[in-house]
């Protein structure tokens, strides 16, 4: 249909490449504040004198990573699975039930109180119970994740929908659009933002879930993920170990942010303002 892709008609500031200046000032300036972060937890332990069974260095964490890499990476492989994959089907049920519920106000008034519901419940307290009811412990720890991740996706995406430009819906209506065209050409470009919003934070949750998950259903052996290694730790008063956990805990949160970050980028820097470089 001849102009129906009103998602790419939207007035589109002018794009400005990013510069490799500018480029090295967004990596250089996160990689120094996170080396004064280091720096001062270093000079606070040098001048404190504190052993490293109460606050290891970070030379101490960092010999502790590399030798109990086979161990620790194992299990920093088991939790990014499940974050991962709980992401995934967040993404999936999130923008499909999203979807369903942008069709007709009755079926977002008849579904949305469960969603809702599920939101508000702490993961803490319904994750035994999904232990009971699910087979083994990795698919409670994968719906845990999933439960925690997919009402922000769900949410945003759904916010996007109904977000609609009332002189665009007008316009498709003009070229006798259908409504699976007006869904196409309309309002999925306009959900996309907000779809990429909800995206940033159910990555970050889908880490937290997958942790709370190991928490409460965790197992050892080559199953157990970095929650249960820092648990494990905690109680042998390992406290480099539990440091060393914490700090990848914290890396995979970061390098999930920036891939979700990353693809907001490359999904909308051609027509959205908030990925698009401002001229200086």
């Amino acid at each position: 249909m001849e102009g129906a892709n009103v998602g790419a008609a939207k007035t589109r500031p002018g794009r400005s490449k990013v510069s490799p200046r500018e480029l090295a000032f967004r990596i250089a300036v996160p990689l120094l504040g996170a080396c004064a972060m280091v720096a001062f937890w270093a000079v606070y332990v040098w001048q404190s004198e504190a052993p490293p069974y109460i606050l290891p260095g970070p030379n101490v964490v960092i010999a502790t990573i590399i030798s109990d890499l086979p161990t620790l990476g194992l299990a920093l492989w088991v939790t990014t699975k499940t974050t991962l994959l709980a992401l995934l089907c967040a993404v999936i049920g999130g923008g499909s039930i999203a979807l369903l519920l942008a069709q007709a106000r009755w079926i977002e008034a008849l579904f949305y109180p469960v969603t809702v519901t599920l939101q508000v419940t702490p993961i803490v307290a319904i994750a035994p119970l999904i232990l009971i009811y699910l087979p083994t412990p990795q698919t409670a720890q994968l719906i845990c994740a999933f439960v925690v991740a997919f009402f922000p996706i769900m949410l945003n995406t759904l916010q996007g929908l109904k977000s609609v430009e009332r002189h665009y819906a007008d316009l498709l209506r003009t070229y006798g659009a259908s409504r699976w065209q007006a869904i196409r050409y309309l309002r999925i470009p306009s959900a996309l933002p907000h779809f990429f919003s909800g995206l940033k934070i159910s990555g970050g949750l889908a880490l937290v879930g997958a942790v709370v998950g190991e928490f409460s259903v965790g197992q050892a052996g080559d199953n157990a993920g970095l929650a249960f290694r820092l648990l494990e730790a905690q109680s042998r008063l390992n406290t480099p170990r539990v440091f060393a956990t914490l700090i990848l805990l914290a890396v995979l949160g970061a390098v999930i942010f920036a891939a979700t970050s990353f693809l907001s980028w490359l999904a909308l820097r051609h027509w959205h303002e908030s990925e698009i470089t401002p001229k200086v």
